[in-house]
């Protein structure tokens, strides 16, 4: 019963992952569509994003420099995308 609970209070102490700066882009880094944080969020290089769908979810998990920038600010983040107009991938 010890052991457990020294094993317990070890395993609490320990280092673990960092955990991921929130996410706050408005936009969807893969498309450009609105997101919210109602939208899921993917975990990269320790900052979340929200993307707005699952597919979206895929592209930018398996090609991030495609979609971020060296400092981790989604590439389509102008001013030019924040008028409201939204890309389409088709």
């Amino acid at each position: 019963m010890l052991h457990t609970a020294l094993l317990t209070l070890t395993l609490l102490a320990a280092p673990g992952a960092e955990a991921s700066k929130p996410a706050t882009n408005g936009r969807c880094p893969v498309l450009g569509n609105p997101v919210a944080d109602r939208n899921q969020a993917v975990a990269l290089h320790g900052r979340k994003y929200y993307v707005c769908c699952g597919e979206c979810e895929s592209q930018l998990t398996a090609s991030p420099d495609k979609f971020l920038t060296e400092d981790g600010t989604p590439k389509n983040s102008t001013s030019a995308q924040s008028g409201g107009k939204v890309r389409d991938h088709y």
